[in-house]
């Protein structure tokens, strides 16, 4: 498992008005618990960043006026339109203590599928592990290599040694499918078609009203051509 390192500073007060301080000053309210003492701590924000924007998991050694401890990212919190961090909580580990952490999924080999003109799909990009801090791993690792065009591996597939999966058995982890673009096109396509073919039986529906139409024009003017006409007897 990678690790990162934040310093921080006990604080000396605590509540709303002294936290809504330390974010002007570019710093996060802390709190870490699961030892013997919770700690509410200070650390500039910066300090987040190979933390939370990123795809890997982490231990992270904390340090706070010389106290050092071992945990996780239990929580954190965002303001919810300027995306600045309100407050963030750390849980302490134990060796002999079961945490749960979101492994991120990763793939190895090439899936046949996608040479066939399929398209891969990692439908669940983290997966909720149960273990010993020694045992959690890094990264779940699937061989896709035996994926072909319209198959998917599922969570139940995977064999863990001295971990738990919480995540459900059925669920399906990356799949190889029909690229959704294809299949729009096919839909548009076959629209048209029916719309061409209606457009068609229209066009000569109308013709054949225009035809009627001509032929009673035609016999009406032959009537009205004959009643012009002055006989020749009375002249």
């Amino acid at each position: 498992m990678k690790n990162l390192e934040i310093i921080g500073y006990k604080r000396a007060n605590l509540g709303k008005t002294d936290a809504k301080k330390l974010r002007v000053e570019g710093k996060v309210p802390c709190v870490l618990y699961g030892g013997k003492e919770q700690i509410h701590f200070e650390t500039p924000m910066i300090n987040f960043r190979d933390l939370v924007y990123t795809t890997d998991a982490h231990f992270i050694n904390i340090s706070v006026d010389g106290k050092q401890a071992r945990a996780i990212l239990q929580d954190i919190q965002f303001h919810p339109v300027s995306e600045i961090i309100m407050h963030a909580d750390f849980l302490e580990l134990a060796d002999d203590k079961h945490i749960r952490m979101e492994i991120p999924v990763r793939t190895k080999g090439k899936a046949p599928g996608v040479a066939e003109g399929g398209k891969l799909y990692i439908n669940h990009k983290y997966l909720l592990v149960r273990a010993l801090p020694k045992n959690m791993p890094e990264e779940i690792l699937i061989d896709i290599s035996k994926l072909s065009l319209g198959n998917s591996f599922k969570v139940g597939e995977l064999e863990p040694d001295d971990f738990e999966l919480l995540t459900s058995d059925l669920v399906s982890v990356i799949s190889v499918e029909t690229p959704r673009t294809i299949k729009v096109i096919e839909v548009e396509d076959e629209e048209e078609e029916l719309e061409e073919g209606e457009e068609g039986e229209g066009e000569e529906g109308e013709e054949g009203e225009e035809g009627e139409e001509g032929s009673k024009e035609k016999s009406e003017g032959g009537d009205s051509g004959g009643d012009s006409k002055t006989p020749k007897g009375d002249s």
